[in-house]
């Protein structure tokens, strides 16, 4: 067994390198891709037919293995090129960031908490528990309008409170 490997190497490894080498273009992929052919030659060699039909096998799993590489190597390039050439939102300094957050939050708690409380309820479930109108109708047990017309009010107070730009949002 171990005879026919190696003459299957020597015979097969120079036309393998350079059908691998023409998809690849790079000498190193394709001496990995080759050895990749061979440990599954290998594995195979009982049930893998002798002379030219191996040969031929060889080849064709040469050829795929080159160009799956090649397939995931541009995958790979396409999600390099989308991460790196997107638009990058504009950076802010970290601490700068955090803390202008940290006094919009309290700025935006005081001025929720200063809403008159069936205004301050709706919003909060709204906009903080992110349920949907109906949802709030059914706990307050108060019509989806209605519902509606306090979330609509308790913004339009919110925003006069916060007297529009005062607050940095990110």
């Amino acid at each position: 067994m171990s005879e026919n490997f190696e003459l299957a190497y020597k015979e097969f490894y120079p036309v393998l390198i350079r059908v691998a080498y023409r998809i690849t273009g790079s000498m190193e992929v394709s001496e990995d891709l080759c050895q990749e052919a061979f440990i599954r030659y290998y594995e195979r060699i009982d049930k893998i037919p002798t002379g030219d039909q191996a040969k031929y096998w060889m080849i064709r799993v040469v050829k795929n293995l080159a160009f799956n590489h090649e397939k995931r190597k541009g995958r790979e390039r396409n999600a390099y090129q989308k991460h790196y050439h997107e638009p990058k939102a504009e950076i802010i300094n970290d601490g700068e960031k955090g803390l202008m957050e940290d006094e919009s939050k309290k700025l935006v708690q005081g001025a929720l908490m200063k809403l008159p409380y069936k205004m301050r309820v709706v919003l909060s479930l709204k906009e903080y528990a992110n349920l949907n109108y109906k949802q709030i109708g059914e706990i307050l047990k108060i019509s989806e309008g209605n519902v509606k017309i306090r979330v609509f009010r308790a913004r339009q107070k919110l925003s006069e409170i916060l007297d529009k730009g005062d607050v940095y949002v990110p």
